[in-house]
């Protein structure tokens, strides 16, 4: 028994030491790696720094959601006030209109514009002509570098019930003229319409990145088999970008809450406030303009709970069904 025992424990001893040896060749070869790849991990600091200064240092700031921030007392010295704001936020008749609002523009955002960038690439890549092919992506490009003020404001000239183009037109024809951008449900129509211009080139780029990686043998196999074109991009191209799609959902999912200030903003005014009024205008009305800096900062946070539970359900959903996940 002693002997026995002696073994073991020479064993466990030789298992302890192999295992320090393969954690200190494995903490060289890491090292190593880091050297030889210096420049690479020097590129990274730029971007390291950015998300730490305007990222992460300013989550602290969310302890003010549970105070009653006073500027001038700062935050050692503003009294605590726990969830009242919270409780504010949950039982004011606006937050059903928020609510309600956020999702219904979500909503037109995932199920009209998000596929659109899927199919642009897949008609893209179906392009033989390089030229024609280059002019078309820097044409739809473009938009993405223009702000939300050009667009809104290019949009504006066509649109205006009184002077806009195609008002003037309509009523040239003897139709009456349509309050484009006065009309809640207009508005909503105006601003899927303006978010499909601007940003469906740019989104464009991930997808055609994804088809273009796809196997030519897939293609040339599916051809002897005698698959025709779209069953070709039915069977193969989709199958094969099925993983990006997925990322993208998710992380769209994450922005349920989130879909951007300016944009909304530039669209509101007093006739169609209480269709197009939303979170994140609704915090800067409540923030900036009323000085609500607390009431504002909960809104935020719940707004950021909402998007990180959302993410991770969806991402363990898509695991769930065996595809890859964000994480």
């Amino acid at each position: 028994m002693r002997e026995s025992a002696a073994v073991a424990e020479d064993q466990q001893g030789v298992l302890i030491g192999i295992d320090k040896s393969a954690k200190k060749m494995a903490r060289k070869k890491t090292l190593a790696g880091m050297v030889r790849n210096r420049y690479l991990y020097i590129m990274l600091i730029p971007g390291i720094l950015f998300f730490i200064i305007f990222k992460y240092v300013p989550m602290g700031g969310i302890i003010i959601s549970f105070q009653d921030y006073q500027p001038f007392l700062g935050i050692a010295d503003s009294p605590w006030v726990g969830l009242k704001h919270f409780e504010r936020l949950f039982t004011e008749p606006t937050f059903f209109m928020l609510l309600g609002n956020t999702l219904l523009l979500f909503a037109l955002n995932l199920l009209i514009f998000f596929p659109i960038p899927i199919i642009l690439a897949l008609m893209l890549n179906e392009v033989r002509s390089k030229f024609f092919k280059s002019a078309v992506q820097t044409v739809i490009y473009i938009p993405h570098f223009m702000s939300w003020v050009i667009i809104v404001s290019i949009c504006y000239v066509f649109l205006a019930q009184d002077g806009g183009a195609i008002n003037s037109l309509i009523a040239s024809m003897g139709g009456d003229k349509v309050p484009f951008l006065t009309d809640g449900t207009w508005s909503r129509v105006v601003y899927i319409l303006q978010i499909i211009w601007k940003e469906m080139g740019w989104s464009t780029i991930i997808y055609l990145a994804a088809v273009t990686a796809v196997d030519p043998q897939l293609y040339e196999a599916a051809k002897m088999d005698g698959a025709s074109r779209m069953k070709q991009i039915w069977h193969v191209t989709l199958p094969a970008i099925r993983p990006i799609i997925i990322i993208m959902l998710i992380l769209k999912i994450g922005h349920t809450l989130d879909l951007g200030f300016e944009h909304v903003y530039l669209l509101i005014n007093s006739i169609n406030r209480d269709m197009m009024e939303i979170f994140d205008t609704y915090v800067y009305t409540a923030g900036m303009k009323n000085g609500q800096l607390s009431f504002s900062t909960a809104v935020g946070l719940f707004k950021g709970i909402v998007g990180l539970i959302l993410v991770m359900g969806s991402n363990w959903l898509a695991k769930k069904f065996g595809e890859e996940g964000l994480y």
